[in-house]
């Protein structure tokens, strides 16, 4: 790593936001029908346009307040080493069962090949099997690669790479995991857990069910892409990078269903020092999903608990939170403003927070709670200033297709501390 690399660094879900990863929807978001939609894993099929639109009013917030890297030109910069390129590739190949494409693959210059990485490469139909397959990829395109979150965890200076729960996701992991440890832009620990287990695995992981409240509270959601298993790898990981000193895994059970409740941070995500945005119903009423209490003590699980709720679990480790309601107070509004990421907030500092300007619900119960609503249009163009407790509002009518919000869409690299 040259001296120039960004030092990754983040202990909370609130501090101030240095750096960000980010990767704009672009031509694999259309690479799909709707006889695949379910198998990309979306709702619905987007329009690219109205949804890289809005993803620039997203970009441009963000490029206010943060110095920006985007993934593909981080991917170009690998594949312009012949070795990383071959590696990368290999890895790419035997994982999805294309080895036969290897060769032409490995012929693609770095822009072509990029390009080729993130919106798939069409199968070549030469033989009996590969008609009869009626598959029109060899490499799936990666329609899920805007939601930046899931692949890959920062947590304080090291980095998850990620076991996705469908193979469809793969891929990013890969490509993010060479990216952390190639491109030459980033310095911090890496654990790949794609490297710890063979296919078939039940240990999985994905970012978006997993929060830092403090640098030494996790808040992790155990659903449907983030296994028990998946948990208990990641708290091995932690007793051996922190040998010493208390630190708290508080886990949450989601349902499998609906869909919107895919990741914890459709349900729970940080506000500020002391609030929170919620989807009521499963974090404050009662229900068959367990909060599960987990104490590490100098390297050691000393205790694993049941606790009432997340709140009252960091309550009394000295986070004391106010809930805000998404949908506020009607049943219906709740689920309807669940379903489109009303509960999937992205924190830019302290109280200042990105958000779907669509959950109007949501946005009257964040104005009751003191925080202001400005667009994201007026924060691009100078006209709002982001200042004292705020919720920025970006358009979303095609974005929540792909099942996300604020949240899922951001990678932080690099966060200010907080004063607790």
């Amino acid at each position: 790593m040259d001296n120039r690399s960004l030092k990754i660094d983040v202990s909370s879900e609130i501090g101030t936001l240095n750096a960000v990863m980010l990767h704009s929807p672009g031509a694999e978001v259309e690479n799909m029908t709707p006889r695949n939609v379910q198998r990309a894993l979306y709702s619905d099929i987007l329009n690219l346009s109205i949804a890289q639109e809005e993803y620039s009013r997203l970009y441009g917030v963000l490029s206010k307040v943060a110095k920006i890297y985007q993934v593909r030109p981080l991917l170009r910069k690998v594949l312009d080493n012949p070795e990383h390129k071959a590696a990368l590739l290999r890895r790419i190949c035997v994982g999805e069962d294309a080895t036969a494409y290897y060769e032409q693959l490995l012929d693609m210059e770095p822009d072509a090949l990029a390009s080729v990485l993130i919106e798939g490469l069409p199968a070549r139909i030469d033989t009996l099997t590969s008609y009869l397959g009626n598959e029109y990829y060899a490499l799936y395109p990666l329609y899920n690669f805007y939601f930046t979150r899931d692949s890959a965890v920062t947590i304080g200076d090291n980095v998850l790479v990620c076991r996705m729960a469908n193979k469809v996701r793969m891929r990013e992991s890969i490509i993010m995991e060479a990216i952390y440890r190639h491109s030459g832009e980033f310095t911090c620990g890496i654990t790949d857990a794609n490297d710890f287990h063979a296919a078939g695995s039940p240990v999985t992981m994905e970012g978006g069910d997993i929060l830092i409240i403090r640098d030494d509270i996790l808040l992790i959601g155990n659903g449907a892409r983030t296994s028990s298993q998946g948990i208990d790898f990641m708290i091995e990981r932690l007793r051996k990078i922190h040998p010493e000193g208390v630190y708290h895994i508080i886990v949450q059970q989601l349902p499998h269903t609906p869909e919107s409740f895919i990741h914890l941070d459709m349900a729970f995500t940080m506000l500020d020092r002391d609030s929170c945005m919620i989807f009521e119903p499963l974090i404050l009423r009662d229900s068959q999903f367990q909060t599960v209490h987990i104490t590490i003590s100098n390297g050691k699980v000393s205790s694993i608990r049941s606790v009432s709720n997340i709140l009252k679990a960091l309550k009394k480790l000295g986070v004391d939170l106010k809930p805000v309601i998404c949908g506020g107070s009607d049943e219906w509004d709740q689920e309807r403003e669940q379903w489109h990421s009303g509960a999937n907030s992205f924190c830019l500092a302290p109280g200042q927070i990105l958000t779907y300007a669509r959950n109007v619900h949501t946005l009257d119960e964040l104005d009751r709670s003191g925080f202001s609503i400005i667009s994201a249009e007026d924060v691009i163009s100078g006209k709002s200033a982001l200042k004292g407790r705020c919720a920025v509002t970006v358009a979303g009518s095609e974005l929540p297709r792909g099942g996300g919000g604020a949240r899922c869409m951001t990678m932080p690299l690099s966060r200010g501390k907080v004063d607790w």
